[in-house]
């Protein structure tokens, strides 16, 4: 490997969002008459997509429901994106720093796609992301690789040359279905056991240890 660009997952890796979309969730299931989650319960339920967020945080089986809630917690999401939500420390300056040193940025999330860029933009101003996408219509979710190669090839590197980083499981084996060097951020949603049994070549705990991790790969073509 010869690192020339770092794809990133974005909740819980890039923004800590865990609280705003635990509060918009558990505002559609107490207007459906349903029991609201402890906020980290919330933690086991992201990652996938917000279809199966509804499904984890809802009674099995009933997809009238489940599709009445998520339009519920879709229209209360979109009013209050940025009430609590922000980006962890340290990770503006590291991609900056990455940004100088030539390497190429993308954000790849399972978060739809309107509120995935508008996070980024909102809360990561001025940042030279080459792509930013999150769940489209068409597209199959992570792991699935095929929209992790598409971001590849759009900025101009080979997966081998591509480092993937997230903080979760899904991320774990996104980055090693799509045959790139996986970095586990252990700042999110999901422990770092979880990451290193899904893959991951290496573990970061701050945003200096993440740039330190993705020079380290550079330097030594892991």
């Amino acid at each position: 490997m010869h690192l020339h660009a770092a794809i990133f997952d974005l909740d819980g890796t890039l923004v800590d969002s865990l609280a705003d979309i635990a509060t918009a969730m558990n505002h559609s299931l107490t207007l459906h008459g349903l029991p609201a989650h402890p906020v980290a319960d919330y933690r086991h339920f992201v990652g996938e997509g917000v279809r199966v967020l509804v499904r984890k945080a809802t009674p099995a089986g009933d997809e009238k429901l489940q599709a009445s809630v998520l339009a519920a917690y879709r229209a209360y999401y979109a009013d209050h994106l940025f009430d609590q939500t922000r980006a962890f420390p340290g990770i503006p300056a590291m991609l900056a720093q990455l940004a100088a040193e030539g390497v190429r940025l993308a954000v790849l999330s399972n978060k739809s796609d309107t509120f995935t860029k508008r996070l980024v933009e909102g809360l990561l101003p001025g940042v030279p992301f080459t792509a930013v996408y999150g769940e489209r219509p068409g597209v199959p979710r992570k792991p699935d690789p095929t929209a992790a190669l598409g971001v590849a090839a759009e900025l101009g590197v080979t997966p081998a040359d591509c480092a993937f980083v997230g903080d979760t499981p899904v991320d774990m084996d996104t980055a090693r279905n799509a045959a790139m060097y996986g970095i586990g951020v252990t700042w999110g949603f999901r422990s770092p056991e979880e990451l290193r049994a899904h893959g991951a070549r290496s573990l970061a705990t701050t945003a200096d240890e993440l740039l330190a991790a993705l020079r380290a790969a550079r330097a030594s073509g892991a």
